[in-house]
């Protein structure tokens, strides 16, 4: 699976960012392109140790199977699976200052490497290593940018 620490993969996914457009339609879901922007920005803010959401106790539950699936063996994220609230983005955002954002964090979390990655459990899979952070993001950015047909 790939990863966000590769600068190539970093690349690929800012050349995919830069063929969205605030019009562009989305295939599924509710979010414009501008919230999606800002939705994976906020989830790239948990994974350098911006923010620090608490652990949800359905992840409690359930998150230990699900990261597997997911991460070790690059399941697909479902359409419409539920995020966590903090996560969700209702009002209206500026399109390219979330495109600004989003790329200012994937090339944060890039040089920042191992090091640079959060320590701070994931609110829905719990404990991440650094290198399950960095498969976790491409893989969630990578659904999003899937749903607006990039």
């Amino acid at each position: 699976m790939k990863d966000l620490f590769a600068a190539a993969t970093v690349e690929e996914a800012k050349e995919r960012i830069a063929l969205l457009r605030p019009e562009s339609e989305r295939l599924w879901g509710k979010m414009s392109a501008a919230q999606m922007l800002a939705h994976c920005a906020a989830t790239m803010e948990m994974a350098v140790g911006m923010t620090f959401p608490p652990r949800r106790f359905i992840g409690r539950l359930v998150g230990p199977l699900a990261k597997k699936a997911v991460i070790t063996e690059g399941k697909p994220f479902r359409r419409n699976s539920p995020s966590d609230k903090s996560l969700i983005i209702h009002d209206e955002r500026d399109f390219e200052t979330e495109r600004q954002r989003l790329c200012a964090l994937l090339d944060r979390f890039q040089a920042g490497g191992p090091d640079g990655c959060t320590r701070h459990p994931q609110s829905f899979f719990g404990r991440l290593t650094p290198m399950e952070w960095a498969m976790l993001m491409y893989h969630h950015l990578d659904h999003h940018l899937q749903q607006f047909g990039v």
